[in-house]
Protein backbone atom coordinates (compact mmCIF):
# COMPACT_ATOMS: atom_id res chain seq x y z
CA UNK A 1 0.00 0.00 0.00
CA UNK A 2 1.27 3.48 -0.80
CA UNK A 3 2.83 5.52 1.97
CA UNK A 4 0.94 8.57 3.30
CA UNK A 5 3.02 10.88 1.13
CA UNK A 6 2.74 9.42 -2.35
CA UNK A 7 -0.85 8.47 -3.17
CA UNK A 8 -2.69 10.58 -5.78
CA UNK A 9 -5.33 12.01 -3.40
CA UNK A 10 -3.10 13.30 -0.61
CA UNK A 11 -4.75 16.74 -0.50
CA UNK A 12 -8.10 15.12 0.30
CA UNK A 13 -9.24 13.47 3.54
CA UNK A 14 -10.02 9.76 4.00
CA UNK A 15 -13.68 10.19 4.95
CA UNK A 16 -13.94 6.58 6.14
CA UNK A 17 -10.94 6.74 8.50
CA UNK A 18 -11.59 5.08 11.83
CA UNK A 19 -10.08 8.03 13.70
CA UNK A 20 -12.83 10.23 12.24
CA UNK A 21 -15.46 7.71 13.35
CA UNK A 22 -15.62 5.50 10.27
CA UNK A 23 -17.14 2.07 11.00
CA UNK A 24 -17.95 -1.16 9.20
CA UNK A 25 -21.60 -1.90 9.99
CA UNK A 26 -22.48 -5.14 8.25
CA UNK A 27 -21.31 -7.53 5.56
CA UNK A 28 -22.56 -10.57 3.69
CA UNK A 29 -19.69 -12.76 4.86
CA UNK A 30 -16.33 -12.39 6.60
CA UNK A 31 -15.50 -16.03 7.23
CA UNK A 32 -11.75 -15.78 6.69
CA UNK A 33 -10.97 -12.22 7.82
CA UNK A 34 -13.07 -9.63 9.65
CA UNK A 35 -14.65 -6.66 7.89
CA UNK A 36 -13.25 -4.30 10.56
CA UNK A 37 -9.78 -4.73 9.03
CA UNK A 38 -10.87 -2.69 6.00
CA UNK A 39 -10.54 0.59 7.92
CA UNK A 40 -7.42 -0.14 9.96
CA UNK A 41 -5.14 2.92 9.75
CA UNK A 42 -1.92 0.99 9.22
CA UNK A 43 -0.78 -0.48 5.93
CA UNK A 44 -1.65 -4.18 5.59
CA UNK A 45 0.92 -6.81 6.51
CA UNK A 46 1.50 -10.45 5.64
CA UNK A 47 2.69 -12.96 8.24
CA UNK A 48 4.02 -16.12 6.64
CA UNK A 49 2.87 -19.28 8.37
CA UNK A 50 0.16 -17.63 10.49
CA UNK A 51 -3.13 -19.49 10.41
CA UNK A 52 -6.41 -19.49 12.32
CA UNK A 53 -8.84 -22.38 12.75
CA UNK A 54 -10.58 -21.09 9.60
CA UNK A 55 -7.54 -20.82 7.36
CA UNK A 56 -4.70 -18.45 6.50
CA UNK A 57 -4.67 -15.28 8.62
CA UNK A 58 -5.09 -12.26 6.35
CA UNK A 59 -4.93 -8.57 7.19
CA UNK A 60 -8.10 -7.45 5.44
CA UNK A 61 -11.70 -8.46 4.81
CA UNK A 62 -12.08 -11.87 3.18
CA UNK A 63 -15.21 -13.86 2.40
CA UNK A 64 -15.39 -17.58 1.74
CA UNK A 65 -15.48 -18.98 -1.81
CA UNK A 66 -18.95 -18.39 -3.22
CA UNK A 67 -20.69 -21.46 -4.64
CA UNK A 68 -23.83 -19.75 -5.88
CA UNK A 69 -24.73 -16.76 -8.04
CA UNK A 70 -24.18 -13.38 -6.40
CA UNK A 71 -21.49 -11.28 -4.77
CA UNK A 72 -20.32 -10.21 -1.32
CA UNK A 73 -20.72 -6.75 0.18
CA UNK A 74 -19.80 -4.61 3.18
CA UNK A 75 -21.62 -1.48 4.44
CA UNK A 76 -19.44 1.29 5.90
CA UNK A 77 -20.42 4.40 7.81
CA UNK A 78 -18.18 7.36 6.98
CA UNK A 79 -16.53 9.23 9.81
CA UNK A 80 -17.40 12.51 8.10
CA UNK A 81 -20.08 12.85 5.47
CA UNK A 82 -18.89 14.45 2.30
CA UNK A 83 -18.08 14.21 -1.39
CA UNK A 84 -15.74 11.44 -2.53
CA UNK A 85 -13.16 12.36 -5.18
CA UNK A 86 -10.99 9.25 -5.25
CA UNK A 87 -10.79 5.75 -3.78
CA UNK A 88 -8.19 3.09 -3.15
CA UNK A 89 -9.44 -0.49 -3.13
CA UNK A 90 -6.25 -2.03 -1.81
CA UNK A 91 -5.84 -5.78 -2.41
CA UNK A 92 -2.29 -5.94 -1.01
CA UNK A 93 -1.28 -9.57 -0.23
CA UNK A 94 -4.54 -10.88 -1.69
CA UNK A 95 -2.82 -12.45 -4.70
CA UNK A 96 -4.80 -15.63 -5.45
CA UNK A 97 -7.88 -14.58 -3.53
CA UNK A 98 -8.67 -11.02 -4.64
CA UNK A 99 -12.04 -10.15 -6.20
CA UNK A 100 -12.20 -9.99 -9.97
CA UNK A 101 -14.25 -6.78 -9.92
CA UNK A 102 -15.59 -4.31 -7.38
CA UNK A 103 -18.25 -1.63 -7.25
CA UNK A 104 -19.08 1.01 -4.64
CA UNK A 105 -22.51 2.44 -3.90
CA UNK A 106 -23.36 5.39 -1.68
CA UNK A 107 -26.28 6.87 0.19
CA UNK A 108 -27.03 9.87 2.38
CA UNK A 109 -28.91 8.81 5.50
CA UNK A 110 -29.33 10.29 8.98
CA UNK A 111 -29.43 6.81 10.49
CA UNK A 112 -28.13 3.42 9.45
CA UNK A 113 -29.10 2.20 5.96
CA UNK A 114 -32.00 -0.24 5.77
CA UNK A 115 -34.01 -2.11 3.18
CA UNK A 116 -35.66 1.13 2.03
CA UNK A 117 -32.35 2.92 1.41
CA UNK A 118 -31.84 4.23 -2.10
CA UNK A 119 -28.26 3.50 -3.12
CA UNK A 120 -26.53 5.27 -6.02
CA UNK A 121 -23.37 4.43 -7.94
CA UNK A 122 -20.09 5.87 -6.65
CA UNK A 123 -17.79 3.49 -8.54
CA UNK A 124 -19.38 1.33 -11.27
CA UNK A 125 -18.39 -2.30 -11.63
CA UNK A 126 -14.65 -2.18 -12.30
CA UNK A 127 -11.85 -4.72 -12.56
CA UNK A 128 -9.18 -4.66 -9.85
CA UNK A 129 -5.67 -6.03 -9.78
CA UNK A 130 -4.63 -8.53 -7.11
CA UNK A 131 -1.96 -7.62 -4.54
CA UNK A 132 -2.12 -3.96 -5.56
CA UNK A 133 -3.33 -0.47 -4.77
CA UNK A 134 -6.28 0.18 -7.06
CA UNK A 135 -6.87 3.93 -7.36
CA UNK A 136 -9.98 5.27 -9.08
CA UNK A 137 -11.15 8.85 -9.65
CA UNK A 138 -14.75 9.50 -8.61
CA UNK A 139 -16.47 12.15 -10.76
CA UNK A 140 -19.85 12.10 -8.98
CA UNK A 141 -20.51 14.94 -6.54
CA UNK A 142 -23.30 13.53 -4.35
CA UNK A 143 -23.02 13.87 -0.58
CA UNK A 144 -22.38 10.48 1.02
CA UNK A 145 -22.79 9.26 4.60
CA UNK A 146 -22.44 5.50 3.96
CA UNK A 147 -20.99 3.32 1.23
CA UNK A 148 -21.49 -0.29 0.24
CA UNK A 149 -18.40 -2.02 -1.13
CA UNK A 150 -19.36 -4.90 -3.42
CA UNK A 151 -16.81 -7.54 -4.38
CA UNK A 152 -17.57 -9.75 -7.39
CA UNK A 153 -17.93 -12.56 -6.82
CA UNK A 154 -16.00 -13.01 -3.54
CA UNK A 155 -12.50 -12.80 -2.10
CA UNK A 156 -10.47 -10.35 -0.07
CA UNK A 157 -9.75 -6.63 0.13
CA UNK A 158 -7.05 -5.39 2.51
CA UNK A 159 -8.03 -1.74 2.94
CA UNK A 160 -10.61 0.72 1.62
CA UNK A 161 -9.80 4.44 1.48
CA UNK A 162 -12.39 7.02 0.44
CA UNK A 163 -10.67 10.33 -0.24
CA UNK A 164 -12.77 13.47 -0.43
CA UNK A 165 -13.96 16.62 1.31
CA UNK A 166 -16.27 16.85 4.34
CA UNK A 167 -19.54 18.69 3.78
CA UNK A 168 -20.48 20.84 6.76
CA UNK A 169 -23.98 21.76 7.92
CA UNK A 170 -23.34 25.27 9.18
CA UNK A 171 -26.87 25.39 10.61
CA UNK A 172 -25.44 23.40 13.51
CA UNK A 173 -23.35 26.37 14.67
CA UNK A 174 -24.77 29.34 16.54
CA UNK A 175 -24.14 32.99 15.66
CA UNK A 176 -20.97 34.18 17.43
CA UNK A 177 -19.93 30.62 18.32
CA UNK A 178 -16.14 30.17 18.02
CA UNK A 179 -15.18 27.36 15.66
CA UNK A 180 -11.91 25.57 14.96
CA UNK A 181 -11.65 26.70 11.37
CA UNK A 182 -8.94 24.21 10.33
CA UNK A 183 -10.36 21.12 12.09
CA UNK A 184 -10.90 18.29 9.63
CA UNK A 185 -14.54 17.74 10.61
CA UNK A 186 -15.21 21.45 10.10
CA UNK A 187 -13.94 21.20 6.54
CA UNK A 188 -10.26 22.05 7.01
CA UNK A 189 -7.96 20.53 4.40
CA UNK A 190 -4.15 20.56 4.04
CA UNK A 191 -3.12 21.58 0.54
CA UNK A 192 0.67 21.56 0.47
CA UNK A 193 3.75 21.48 2.68
CA UNK A 194 7.48 21.75 2.31
CA UNK A 195 8.08 18.19 3.50
CA UNK A 196 6.33 15.29 5.26
CA UNK A 197 9.06 12.69 5.24
CA UNK A 198 8.12 11.03 8.54
CA UNK A 199 4.35 11.58 8.81
CA UNK A 200 1.40 12.95 6.90
CA UNK A 201 0.46 16.62 6.91
CA UNK A 202 -3.23 15.73 7.43
CA UNK A 203 -2.43 14.57 10.98
CA UNK A 204 -2.08 18.22 12.00
CA UNK A 205 -5.85 18.84 11.91
CA UNK A 206 -7.17 15.47 13.11
CA UNK A 207 -9.36 14.91 16.20
CA UNK A 208 -7.99 14.65 19.73
CA UNK A 209 -4.34 14.93 20.75
CA UNK A 210 -1.85 12.78 18.89
CA UNK A 211 -1.55 9.23 20.22
CA UNK A 212 2.20 9.02 19.57
CA UNK A 213 5.00 10.71 17.64
CA UNK A 214 3.82 9.16 14.39
CA UNK A 215 0.44 10.85 14.77
CA UNK A 216 1.56 14.35 13.82
CA UNK A 217 3.23 16.25 11.00
CA UNK A 218 7.01 15.71 11.02
CA UNK A 219 9.62 16.76 8.48
CA UNK A 220 13.12 15.41 7.93
CA UNK A 221 16.18 17.19 9.30
CA UNK A 222 17.05 20.09 7.01
CA UNK A 223 20.63 20.82 6.08
CA UNK A 224 20.52 24.35 4.69
CA UNK A 225 18.24 25.75 2.01
CA UNK A 226 14.91 27.31 3.03
CA UNK A 227 14.74 28.96 6.48
CA UNK A 228 11.84 26.87 7.75
CA UNK A 229 9.35 24.15 6.94
CA UNK A 230 5.76 25.16 6.22
CA UNK A 231 2.25 23.86 5.62
CA UNK A 232 -0.75 25.51 3.94
CA UNK A 233 -4.25 24.60 5.15
CA UNK A 234 -7.51 25.65 3.55
CA UNK A 235 -9.95 26.62 6.30
CA UNK A 236 -13.38 25.03 6.40
CA UNK A 237 -14.99 28.47 6.09
CA UNK A 238 -13.90 32.03 5.56
CA UNK A 239 -13.51 33.60 8.99
CA UNK A 240 -11.59 35.68 11.49
CA UNK A 241 -8.93 34.19 13.78
CA UNK A 242 -9.11 34.78 17.55
CA UNK A 243 -6.98 32.14 19.29
CA UNK A 244 -4.58 29.36 18.37
CA UNK A 245 -3.29 26.15 19.94
CA UNK A 246 -0.01 24.55 18.79
CA UNK A 247 0.52 21.10 20.30
CA UNK A 248 3.92 19.36 20.22
CA UNK A 249 2.65 16.22 22.00
CA UNK A 250 5.23 13.40 21.93
CA UNK A 251 7.81 15.52 20.09
CA UNK A 252 10.63 15.73 22.63
CA UNK A 253 13.97 15.64 20.83
CA UNK A 254 12.54 16.85 17.55
CA UNK A 255 10.10 19.67 18.30
CA UNK A 256 10.58 22.93 16.34
CA UNK A 257 12.51 25.73 17.98
CA UNK A 258 9.69 28.16 17.09
CA UNK A 259 6.76 28.80 14.76
CA UNK A 260 4.83 31.61 13.13
CA UNK A 261 1.33 31.73 11.67
CA UNK A 262 0.22 33.62 8.58
CA UNK A 263 -3.07 33.85 6.68
CA UNK A 264 -4.55 35.08 3.42
CA UNK A 265 -7.98 35.75 1.91
CA UNK A 266 -8.30 34.33 -1.59
CA UNK A 267 -11.46 36.04 -2.76
CA UNK A 268 -11.43 34.37 -6.16
CA UNK A 269 -11.72 30.92 -4.61
CA UNK A 270 -8.27 29.79 -5.71
CA UNK A 271 -5.54 28.36 -3.50
CA UNK A 272 -2.38 30.31 -2.57
CA UNK A 273 1.23 29.40 -3.24
CA UNK A 274 4.09 29.34 -0.72
CA UNK A 275 5.21 32.83 -1.68
CA UNK A 276 1.81 34.51 -1.85
CA UNK A 277 1.18 37.79 0.00
CA UNK A 278 0.64 36.22 3.42
CA UNK A 279 -0.34 38.39 6.40
CA UNK A 280 1.12 37.82 9.87
CA UNK A 281 -1.33 36.41 12.41
CA UNK A 282 1.19 35.34 15.08
CA UNK A 283 4.81 36.43 14.77
CA UNK A 284 7.57 33.96 15.59
CA UNK A 285 7.09 32.31 19.01
CA UNK A 286 9.25 29.83 20.93
CA UNK A 287 8.00 26.26 21.36
CA UNK A 288 8.74 23.60 23.97
CA UNK A 289 8.75 19.83 23.92
CA UNK A 290 5.64 17.67 24.34
CA UNK A 291 3.25 20.47 25.30
CA UNK A 292 0.22 22.47 24.26
CA UNK A 293 0.93 26.15 23.56
CA UNK A 294 -1.94 28.66 23.74
CA UNK A 295 -2.09 32.03 21.98
CA UNK A 296 -4.76 34.71 22.20
CA UNK A 297 -3.13 38.05 23.00
CA UNK A 298 -0.49 37.29 20.37
CA UNK A 299 -3.08 37.12 17.55
CA UNK A 300 -2.67 40.25 15.41
CA UNK A 301 -5.34 39.86 12.76
CA UNK A 302 -8.30 41.51 14.54
CA UNK A 303 -11.55 41.25 12.61
CA UNK A 304 -9.98 40.53 9.22
CA UNK A 305 -11.25 37.39 7.55
CA UNK A 306 -9.18 34.71 5.84
CA UNK A 307 -9.59 31.58 3.74
CA UNK A 308 -6.20 29.86 4.24
CA UNK A 309 -3.49 29.69 6.88
CA UNK A 310 0.23 28.98 6.60
CA UNK A 311 2.08 27.52 9.58
CA UNK A 312 5.87 27.99 9.52
CA UNK A 313 8.07 25.94 11.84
CA UNK A 314 11.69 26.85 12.42
CA UNK A 315 13.85 25.17 11.38
CA UNK A 316 12.13 21.76 11.07
CA UNK A 317 10.73 18.97 13.26
CA UNK A 318 7.29 17.86 14.30
CA UNK A 319 3.99 19.34 15.48
CA UNK A 320 1.15 17.09 16.57
CA UNK A 321 -1.92 19.32 16.23
CA UNK A 322 -2.91 22.84 15.19
CA UNK A 323 -6.18 24.47 16.32
CA UNK A 324 -7.26 27.82 14.86
CA UNK A 325 -10.35 29.15 16.63
CA UNK A 326 -12.34 32.01 15.23
CA UNK A 327 -15.67 33.15 13.86
CA UNK A 328 -16.94 32.02 10.46
CA UNK A 329 -18.11 34.80 8.19
CA UNK A 330 -21.70 35.92 8.79
CA UNK A 331 -22.50 34.75 5.28
CA UNK A 332 -21.56 31.18 6.25
CA UNK A 333 -23.46 30.60 9.52
CA UNK A 334 -27.04 29.57 8.85
CA UNK A 335 -26.21 27.92 5.56
CA UNK A 336 -27.39 24.37 5.10
CA UNK A 337 -25.43 21.73 3.29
Amino acid sequence: MHSPTDHPYKTWIDLAASRLGGQTLACSDDFFAEMENLLKPDAPVFIDGKYTDRGKWMDGWESRRKREVGFDWCVIKLGAKGKIHGVNVCTRFFAGNAPQKVSIEGCCETGAPNEATQWFDVLPLTEVKPDSDNFFDIPQQDVVTHVRLNIHPDGGVARLRLYGEPVIDWNWFLPNEPVDLVYVKNGGRPLACSDMFFSNMENLIMPNRGKDMGDGWETKRRRGGRPCDWIIVKMGATGSIKKVVVDTAHFKGNFPESFSLQAINMKDGSDPEENAKWEDVIVRQKLTADAEHFYKEEVLSGEREFTHIKLNMFPDGGISRLRVFGYPSASVIGQGE
